[in-house]
C-alpha cells in the first residue's frame, strides 16, 4: 500500500499546463474551481446551455468540448459514465500527442467502452466523495482522499502528472492511495450497490415497512430508521466502529452485537459475492449499457417506484419542519 501526501508531489509535473475539464456537473465544477484556485490555467469544455452559463458565472473560461481540448496538456473526462464514449470520439482528434487523459472513475476504460490512443497518458484520480464535498473541503483548507492509478504511460510522466492534479483539487491533503483502474472500478460499483446506496437504502426501507406494518406511526418509523441513521454514519465516519460503540448506549450495543448478524447474515454475504462477480465479469456493465441504449424504461420505472415509497411522503413533511437540513 502506498499513500501519497503533498510532500510527494512534483510541482513541475503540471507547471504552466493547460487543463481542460470536460463536464460541469458535481465533480466537474469542483475540479475546475479547485484547480483554478490552485493557480492552474483551466478551461471548461461543455455545450452551450445551463452548464456553460454556470461555468461563465463562476469566472471560468468555457468552450465547446473539441475546442476546449485543443492544445490542452491534460484533459479530464468528468461527464456521466455513459456519455463519455461519445464525448471521447468528439475530442479525440483534438488531443495533442503526449497529453494526459484523466478519469475520475475507471468504468469506461476498464470495460472497454473507451480505448485511448496509444500516444496518450491515461490516468485516474478518483475522489472518495461527491463533488460538492470536494469543493467545500478544499475551501476549508482540507481535502477529500483520492485514489490514483495509471492505465497507460506514454510519456513516462503519467503518475507525476496525475499526482499533481490530485494535489490541485486538494486530494493530497487527505491522502492519495495507489490503486488500479480495475480495483477502483470494481470496488466502487460494489460499494454503491451492496452497501452505500443499494444496501443501506433497502435496509432503511425494510425497517420502515416492518414498523408501519406492525401498527406503529409512520413518523416514528421514519425517525428511527432514516433520520437517526446520520448520527451513526457520522460516528462511523469519524472514528470507525470503535467510536460508534463509545457513543451509543449499552442496550444499543447489545442489540447491535446479538441482532445485527441476524439481519445481515450469511445469505446477505452470498448475495454480495454474486453482485461482486457480476461486476467483475462485466455482467452489470453490459446490463447498464443496454438499459441506456433501450431508453432506460426499466430504470425509470424502478426510480419512480423508489421515490413514491411512503417513507418519502412522510419524510418530506417531517423535513419541511427542519429547514436547516438544506443549509449545507
Amino acid at each position: 500500500m502506498r499513500i501519497y501526501s503533498r510532500k510527494d508531489v512534483d510541482r513541475k509535473a503540471l507547471k504552466s499546463a493547460r487543463i481542460c475539464v470536460l463536464g460541469y456537473g458535481s465533480q466537474g465544477r469542483a475540479h475546475a474551481l479547485n484547480l483554478k484556485d490552485s493557480g492552474y490555467d483551466v478551461v471548461v469544455g461543455v455545450r452551450k446551455g445551463p452548464s456553460w452559463r454556470k461555468a461563465k458565472r463562476d469566472g471560468l473560461a468555457v468552450a465547446e468540448p473539441a475546442r476546449a481540448a485543443e492544445g490542452a496538456d491534460l484533459v479530464a473526462m468528468l461527464t456521466p459514465d455513459l456519455a463519455q464514449a461519445a464525448l471521447y470520439k468528439t475530442v479525440r482528434p483534438s488531443l495533442k500527442k503526449g497529453a494526459t487523459l484523466l478519469f475520475a472513475h475507471g468504468f469506461n476504460v476498464h470495460f472497454g467502452q473507451i480505448k485511448p490512443r496509444k500516444d496518450l497518458d491515461v490516468v485516474l484520480i478518483a475522489p472518495k466523495g461527491p463533488g460538492d464535498l470536494v469543493r467545500r473541503q478544499y475551501q476549508q483548507g482540507r481535502g477529500v482522499p483520492c485514489l490514483i492509478a495509471v492505465s497507460q504511460d506514454a510519456t513516462g510522466k503519467a503518475h507525476a502528472r496525475a499526482l499533481a492534479y490530485a494535489d490541485g483539487i486538494g486530494g493530497t491533503r487527505g491522502g492519495v492511495l495507489e490503486t488500479t483502474f480495475a480495483e477502483e472500478t470494481e470496488t466502487d460499483l460494489f460499494g454503491e450497490q451492496a452497501v452505500l446506496c443499494g444496501g443501506a437504502t433497502e435496509l432503511v426501507l425494510k425497517g420502515f415497512e416492518t414498523l408501519v406494518e406492525a401498527g406503529y406511526q409512520p413518523e416514528v418509523a421514519y425517525y428511527e430508521c432514516l433520520h437517526e441513521l446520520k448520527l451513526i454514519v457520522d460516528l462511523l465516519h469519524e472514528g470507525g466502529i470503535a467510536k460508534m460503540h463509545q457513543f451509543i448506549s449499552e442496550t444499543a450495543k447489545y442489540g447491535d452485537l446479538t441482532r445485527g448478524p441476524r439481519v445481515v447474515d450469511r445469505h446477505t454475504k452470498r448475495e454480495m459475492r454474486k453482485i461482486l462477480k457480476e461486476i467483475q465479469d462485466g455482467k452489470f456493465a453490459r446490463q447498464w449499457i443496454s438499459e441506456n441504449r433501450r431508453g432506460r424504461k426499466k430504470y425509470d420505472a424502478l426510480l419512480k417506484k423508489d421515490l413514491e415509497h411512503p417513507i418519502e411522503q412522510v419524510g418530506r413533511k417531517l423535513r419541511a419542519r427542519m429547514p436547516w437540513l438544506n443549509q449545507g
